[in-house]
């Protein structure tokens, strides 16, 4: 019988070496990799978004369960490519021009990766051209923007008005976040999409596959 519950749990718990070591054990009994990621890891991703959208947990133990998150794909990636099981989709993800801040976009991106997304980070201080690029390179199908400081908020328009002028603007969603962003500003620089944390950023990219 597969572990998917004990995989899970292992996860949930950020015990990195021991969901690695496991993850290779299930792939030697023959258990499917696409099983392994699904009923086990984001099954394990989920919960640890949930908790954290309600307070129960906080940020060092959601990092600490993307690590070991991160340890256990490490193992599971190759076999997956073997299998031919794809991502969803392609998310590019960055901290706009003028703002040095990471914490939060890399939080979003390992819950948004956590739900099967492949996530292309761009890094912070991210220009209109270079994520204009990247969407045309990796025919992304969102962009996540993240902005600490009220003072380079305003980019994010910035980047929207650089997608329309490269026709690009209807081929992917946009979703903006950090601190000073609101609904109301999400909606005034026609952002397809504003969270208020790290997973509810992620279940709303899923949703956007179905």
């Amino acid at each position: 019988m597969a572990k998917f519950e004990e995989i899970s749990a292992l996860l949930q718990r950020g015990k990195a070496k021991d969901l690695a070591a496991l993850v290779a054990e299930e792939l030697n009994n023959g258990t499917a990799p696409k099983d392994i990621l699904t009923k086990g890891l984001i099954a394990g991703m989920s919960v640890v978004g949930e908790k954290f959208k309600n307070n129960e947990i906080f940020v060092p133990e959601v990092l600490i369960a993307a690590r070991a998150m991160n340890a256990a794909l490490t193992v599971l990636k190759p076999a997956l490519a073997e299998t031919g099981v794809e991502p969803v989709g392609t998310a590019i993800i960055c901290t706009v021009k003028g703002d040095l801040h990471d914490i939060g976009k890399n939080l979003v991106k390992m819950m948004i990766e956590g739900t099967g997304i492949r996530v292309i980070d761009l890094g912070v201080d991210c220009s209109a051209e270079k994520v204009v690029n990247a969407v045309r390179e990796y025919n992304a199908d969102i962009v996540c923007l993240s902005s600490l400081l009220t003072t380079t908020m305003l980019y994010q328009k910035d980047i929207i008005e650089a997608l329309k002028a490269a026709g690009l603007r209807d081929k992917v969603k946009v979703m903006v976040g950090g601190a000073p962003v609101t609904q109301a500003f999400a909606d005034e620089i026609g952002a397809d999409a504003y969270t208020p944390d790290a997973a509810s950023a992620a279940e709303k990219a899923r949703s956007y596959f179905g």
